[in-house]
């Protein structure tokens, strides 16, 4: 797949061949989902805790006699039916986490980025570069690429300029490359990719 490489002030300055191995591929949606699913569940930290009846504080006297007294029998007045008794069934510590074969994580991520190749959301930069930190910078970047909507914006390498640029413009991340994965990709409208990301996403899941 051949797409055009622009320059940071949207100007046309040659192509580059993407890998057909990688984003032209057919679309899995099935092995996709999955794997969303699980990089959502193994995010979730699972420490969530209610306290059983053996747990709350207080109850250690029977409230009164098992007899005589007309009421209904009673145990604990931390038995789940009291106020502030022990909770039934509650959530406790667990993990979430899910596993998943390397073949079907690569696959999955590979689908998503022919889907953006497919979209033509796939956006190519022949280098970023900035000097200095500037919100301003990042828009007219943004605006010169015609983005208008959310973007995903990979560097190969840690950039504070730019990743500061960026930290305080709605819907738009900077990650590194080496890092690409299905919620990132499927998340953000488009994806602006460097040519030196480029290589690194090439690199790894080619």
């Amino acid at each position: 797949m051949l797409l055009p490489v622009y320059n940071m002030v949207g100007e046309k300055v040659g192509e580059t061949e993407l890998a057909d191995e990688i984003f032209a591929v057919p679309i899995n949606e099935a092995v996709m989902h999955q794997a969303l699913l699980r990089q959502l569940a193994n995010a979730r930290l699972g420490t969530h805790k209610t306290k059983k009846r053996h747990e709350v504080s207080g109850g250690g006297r029977k409230p009164w006699r098992q007899k005589g007294t007309g009421r209904a029998r009673q145990g604990s007045i931390r038995a789940p039916q009291w106020r502030k008794g022990g909770t039934v069934f509650g959530p406790q510590p667990r993990s979430y986490r899910q596993k998943m074969p390397r073949k079907m994580r690569r696959l999955a991520v590979r689908s998503a980025l022919s889907v953006k190749a497919a979209a033509e959301q796939i956006i190519l930069l022949d280098t970023l570069r900035m000097e200095e930190s500037r919100t301003k910078r990042m828009l007219a970047l943004l605006d010169s690429l015609g983005i208008q909507d959310s973007a995903l914006i990979l560097l190969c390498r840690k950039d504070e300029a730019v990743e500061r640029s960026a930290r305080n413009v709605p819907e738009v991340k900077t990650l590194r490359a080496n890092y690409l994965n299905i919620r990132d990709i499927l998340g953000y409208d488009h994806l602006v990719l460097p040519l030196e990301a480029l290589e690194v996403v090439e690199a790894i899941w080619g």
